[in-house]
C-alpha cells in the first residue's frame, strides 16, 4: 500500500498509537477509546494492507504472568510513510497519541 492512500480517522489513530508504543489490543484500545468491535477490525485490515504485521508472544511469557498470550504489533515501513502522510490529513493526530510517550513508557 503507498504512501499516498488515504486512511480513515480510525485506523490512522490505530496507527498511530502502534507508532507510539501501544503494541497489542487492549493497549490501543485504552489509547484511542475505540471499542474492540472497531480495533480489531482494522487492525486486521491494516495488516492485510501491510502497514503492520502482528507476532504472538511466547507462551511461557504469558504463563509467567498468568495472562492469555497477547498479540504484538509493530509499524511497518509502508505504515510509517502511511501515517506520516495521514498526520497531515489529521493534524490533532500527535496531540491524541503523542510519540514521545512510547519513551516514557
Amino acid at each position: 500500500m503507498a504512501a499516498d492512500v488515504k486512511l480513515s480517522h480510525t485506523a490512522a489513530m490505530i496507527l498511530q498509537a502502534i507508532s507510539a508504543g501501544y503494541v497489542y489490543g487492549f493497549s490501543i484500545m485504552e489509547m484511542t477509546g475505540l471499542p474492540s468491535g472497531t480495533v480489531y477490525p482494522a487492525m486486521r485490515r491494516l495488516e492485510r494492507d501491510e502497514l503492520i504485521r502482528s507476532q504472538w508472544e511466547r507462551q511461557a511469557i504469558a504463563d509467567a504472568e498468568q495472562r492469555p498470550p497477547r498479540k504484538y504489533y509493530k509499524i511497518t515501513t509502508s505504515g510509517k510513510a502511511t501515517l506520516e502522510a495521514s498526520r497531515k490529513r489529521y493534524p490533532l493526530l500527535d496531540r491524541l497519541i503523542s510519540t514521545e510517550e512510547a519513551s516514557t513508557r
